[in-house]
This record gives structure tokens, sequence and C-alpha cells, in this order.
């Protein structure tokens, strides 16, 4: 049939005659032409689904949108089914897998009779307490009392460089910016869960409230982590605020004293406090010497950095520890580059090195506790304990012991940073270094472009930069040197508030001074026999010591240093870069356990008093399954 019809015109008569004798040849031909239309119209539609089944053509943005999407909606999807679904439902399919799963502490104490007693006051560490906006700039609009710490971290990728600008504190004050007011989140909620899912106090207070524990007789200390702890006085009275809190919960509670739970920095902080509340007034809260023995019943301290931790060198010095050296060695430039106009591990190092609470966790104690270039205290430590016990040979004479010795390679723990696996290793004698102090930074080695990510390396040059890996090797007392020089502001409001030396007379009045009272090595504990101490921390889990370094690529915006993630050696404990140690991730042994087992074990020049110390160790042992979740013997830094 064709694809137009035409009207036929009038027939006459005398054509009637003509078209019964031609009318079989014009049926043939109609019946062609209808073959005709039926092949274009097979060509047409074969065309149509040709351009059909081409795939659309997607750019890559469009695919990171959609699974960015996808991720997002299947999230939100089990969060309403987890929210929809009755509250015993996930309990029934654990138990249904794992079997019975043993009483929380809260219900053992409870069956065992216990009630409540001593008010507790819990002291979060960094980064786990909540902040808030109070006020901000243009782009932070209709972010009045959100949080811009903890909960959602929905503001990070929303607005990414308005959140780093207001988290930042200023460089020259260590105080708030123009404009910017940040203040803690007040109340249990401050910190009972660092993101959804994810608590911090949270289980300890849920268990605390199974035998009688309320708001009235809980109170969470909450105080801007990122600010030195004097400043956290000058600014917020947060001091003044703990100490009348303590006071009104020991009223109220018929004169029972308070028992302290600091965690992670929070124990460096609660130093500072007992401190300062026996100094007299203004720099201290003028409670007299007493206080702390009228007020305090017992500290327990939980994943105490009593001397510092060597973790918070690279992350002042490279914005980087392990896990993110790793990311950068398997996606190289990714972290490096300007994403979003967002350079990621130059803000992460404008946000670290603008928080002067950062600076309190620099290993204390210098050689004398970390070890030097030959030496350090955790010599003839194995990472392989559990792969030595299975071995069957015995070694029966001396000579044999001192030859399998000799054979084992020892890592040098106390070079807590080396340029270079053979410089970590070699003899101290065959290190040639070349003294950085005094050195010429000469011309800036970055692009004017990145001047608005503050770093401190744009003023040190190429010149700065050799001169640093030049020197080789670092131990506890040059790498304070170390970072006087590649960031001269940052450690000039650090060394204002912070000490890390060891006192040689510590009735000298000198210190008396804020800056000594939360290193344990450069102050004494209060005058309260009465009172006792803990120390709580986790064991079992390799804990980052010492680094092997390398200079970066040449790049703009670059941070001239980073971990060579390339070495490794198993007899060494070195993995990608780092050399581990036993801890609890976070924290090594070292500086969780010296303090209370010999620094304050009995009357000593730290504790004159001699308060009662003790320790507790928590081998970590993994969950055999995700449904147990991060298990309730675990000895990570935060899960204990």
């Amino acid at each position: 049939m064709s694809l137009f019809r035409r009207r036929k015109p009038p027939v006459n008569e005398s054509d009637k005659a003509f078209d019964a004798s031609d009318s079989k040849p014009r049926k043939e031909k109609e019946e062609e032409d209808h073959g005709n239309d039926k092949n274009k119209k097979k060509i047409t539609s074969k065309i149509k689904k040709k351009h059909e089944e081409k795939p659309p053509e997607c750019s890559c943005l469009d695919t990171c949108c959609w699974l960015i999407g996808c991720i997002c909606v299947t999230w939100w999807l089990l969060l309403f089914l987890y929210n929809a679904m009755p509250a015993s439902f996930p309990k029934y399919v654990t138990e249904a897998i794992t079997g019975p799963s043993p009483d929380l502490p809260g219900v053992k104490l409870q069956k065992e009779g216990l009630k409540a007693k001593h008010p507790v006051v819990f002291v979060p560490g960094i980064v786990t307490g909540g902040l808030e906006l109070w006020e901000g700039r243009k782009c932070a609009e209709g972010l009045f009392r959100k949080r811009l710490w903890g909960g959602t971290f929905g503001e990070v990728y929303k607005r990414p460089q308005c959140w780093v600008e207001h988290m930042s504190l200023d460089n020259e004050t260590g105080l708030d910016p123009c404009g910017i007011r940040v203040r803690p989140v007040s109340g249990l909620v401050a910190a009972d869960y660092f993101a959804p899912g994810y608590f911090v106090w949270g289980v300890l207070v849920a268990n605390l409230a199974r035998i009688g524990y309320e708001e009235k007789t809980m109170y969470m200390a909450a105080y801007d982590w990122r600010l030195s702890f004097q400043n956290t006085e000058a600014r917020d009275q947060t001091l003044s605020r703990i100490k009348n809190n303590i006071e009104l919960m020991v009223a109220t509670n018929g004169g029972k004293k308070a028992v302290i739970i600091p965690h992670s920095m929070g124990v460096l902080y609660f130093l500072h406090f007992m401190k300062w509340v026996e100094a007299p007034a203004p720099m201290g809260g003028g409670g007299g010497s007493d206080w702390c023995s009228k007020h305090i019943k017992v500290v327990v301290n939980i994943g105490g950095p009593f001397l510092g931790f060597p973790k918070a060198i690279s992350l002042l010095f490279s914005a980087e520890a392990m896990d993110i050296a790793v990311a950068r060695a398997i996606a190289p430039g990714f972290l490096d580059n300007d994403i979003f106009q967002l350079q990621t591990l130059q803000h992460v190092m404008r946000l670290s090195r603008s928080w002067d609470s950062t600076m309190s966790m620099i290993p204390r104690g210098g050689d004398t506790i970390w070890g030097g270039l030959d030496w350090s205290p955790e010599k003839g430590y194995s990472c392989g304990k559990k792969r030595e016990r299975k071995n069957d040979t015995r070694i029966t004479d001396q000579a044999g012991a001192k030859s399998a010795i000799s054979q084992t390679r020892c890592a040098n723990y106390g070079r807590i940073i080396s340029f270079g696996k053979d410089v970590a290793e070699a003899p101290s004698s065959d290190v040639e270094r070349i003294d950085f102090r005094g050195a010429v930074k000469g011309h800036s080695a970055a692009n004017t472009t990145c001047r608005d990510v503050w770093t401190e390396y744009h003023g040190m040059g190429f010149g700065g930069i050799k001169a640093v890996a030049e020197y080789k090797t670092y131990t506890a007392e040059s790498i304070v040197d170390l970072l006087h020089f590649v960031a001269p502001k940052m450690m000039a409001r650090g060394t204002a508030h912070f000490s890390y030396g060891i006192a040689d007379n510590l009735d000298d009045p000198k210190y008396k001074h804020y800056k000594y009272w939360s290193n344990p090595l450069e102050t004494t504990l209060p005058n309260a026999p009465e009172m006792e101490i803990f120390s709580l921390y986790g064991v079992g889990l390799p804990t980052e010591r010492a680094y092997v370094y390398k200079l970066s690529p040449a790049a703009e915006c670059c941070i001239p240093f980073q971990i060579d993630t390339s070495a490794d050696d198993e007899n060494t404990c070195l993995k990608d870069g780092v050399y581990s140690v036993d801890g609890d991730e976070t924290v090594p042994v070292l500086s969780a356990g010296f303090m209370c087992a010999k620094g304050w074990h009995g009357k000593t020049r730290f504790n004159p008093s001699g308060i009662r110390t003790y320790i507790r160790e928590y081998s970590h042992s993994p969950t055999s399954n995700l449904l147990k979740g991060r298990g309730s013997l675990s000895g990570a830094h935060v899960d204990i």
C-alpha cells in the first residue's frame, strides 16, 4: 500500500474497455508497488531500531552522580527499614546466628544489686565532642546552632570550603577568627555518639543508667577540644564550669566524692584541670591545695596519651598517618589535587595546625623516654610473637642464643622520622647529617594561587625543604626543633601553652606556669593521698611508632614530605613506611602505661603524696562476625 493515496479521476465509458483489457497487468503492478512499500517500511524500521539500540553517551560525572545517588538511596532505604522494624528484631536475628548474647555490664551490675553511689564525670578526648555554630559568615546562613562537628557531618560535603573556614582557628591567637563563633555542644549528648551508629560514651551512659544513674549524677565535661587547655578557660570559662559542677554534684549527693573518667586527650585535659583548680587566681581556679582531696574519689584514665604519641607528629608534619599514606599510594595525586576547589591534604593540615590541642600530644620526655638514634624502650619487640610461639626450634646454649639474637634485626624506634629506609636501618655512625637549624629557607616553592591554603610550607622554599631532608633522621628531641623550623607560627603558639621536657627540679618556680600542667614529667600530682588513679588501655594492636619519609614529587600546592609506602620489612615491623609497636592503634603502651607503672608508682617526685596507681591492660579480641558490631572485647582506642 502506498504512503500517499491520490483521488482517482472520473472514468469515462470509453476507457472502461481499456481498463478491463489492462486490468490484469495493473493488478500485478499494484502488487509490485505494495511489495516495494513493505520493503521500504522494513528498512525504515531497521534504521529506527539501530538508532534506538545505540547506547546513550554518558560522562564520568554522570556515572559518579548515579553511583552516589544509588548508594544514598540504598542507605536511606536500609535506615528506613531498620527504624520501621520492631526493636527486638535485630537482636533476634543476631542471636539466631551467633547464639544468645551475654548480659550487658549494666544488667550484670543490676543483678548483683549494685546501685548508683558516686557522681560520675566524663571528660571526652579530641574530636569526639560535638561543636555547633553560634555566629558565622555569609556562606553559613541557616546553620545557627547546627553541628559543624559530629552528627551527620552534612556541611562537609554541602559546602566544604565554608566548613573549613569556620572550623579553623586564627593562626596568630589560636582563638576564633573575626566574625565566627563555634562552641561545644553541652550535656550528655555532646559526646554520646560521634556519628549516627558510632558510639563514644553512649553505651557507658546507658549501662550506668541501668543501676540508677541519671543526668543529675552524670556530667559530660564538654569543651572545645580545638583550643589549648588554658584557652578553654580564657574564652569559655570551661574549667570553672567543671569545678562548679563537681562541687554541686558532691554537695547534692551527700558529700560522696566524684569519679572522673577521662578518655584520650581528655586525660591530659583533666591533668591540667587538677593543677589549675589548686592554683591561685587569676591563673588558676583558687580551690586550694586540698580541693582534689575533698572532691575526687578516683580518676579512671582510658587510653591516656600521658607522654604523647608519634601519630601527632605525622599529622602536623605531612597531614597523614598510615591509613592516609596507603590511600595516597593507591591513588597518587588524588588527595593532593584540587578536588572541587578543595586541596584535601592541605586543608587537613590547615585545620590541624590551627588547632592548638594537637600540639598537646607531641611526644614528651625527649630521648630519655622515647629513645635515641641507636636505642629505644621497645628494642627487641617482635610483631610476630604468635608465629614465634609455633616455632619448635629451641636454643639450649648461650652461644646459640647470642647468634640467634644477632640474626634478628631490630627496628630503631627512637628514630621517629627517617628520610629513607636505609637511613632508618643504618648504624648512627654511618649516617651523615647536616644540621638544618639556621638554614636559609630560600624562595617559595609553591605557586601563588595556593596561598589561600595556609600550611607555612609556602615560606620554606627549596632551600628549607632540602635542609630538612639532609638532616636524615629525627628523634623525640630534634622533632620539636623540626616543627619549629617547618611551622614557626604554629609552634610559637604551642610552646606558649605546652612543654615537652623532663623537670630537673620541680621546686623551680617556673613550673607553676600553666604550660607545664599537662605534662606529667614536669608537674606533680595533687596532694590527695586517699585518691586513686587507674590507667586502662588496649594492647595487641599495631600502633604507629616511627616513619620512613621521602620528598614529594614537585607539584603546585604540594606538602613537600610524605610517608614512603614502598618501605616494608616484616622482620622490623615496617609496613607501608610505618614502624609499629604494641598499643591500641593510636597510643603506644609506653605512653599509656609508663606513668602509672613507674613515674607515679609509690611515693615519687612526681607523686609526693603517694596516690595509689593501678594499671589494667585489655588484650584486643576482634569480633568473629560483623553482626556483633565493634565488640565488647575490643582493645581499640575508642572501643575500649
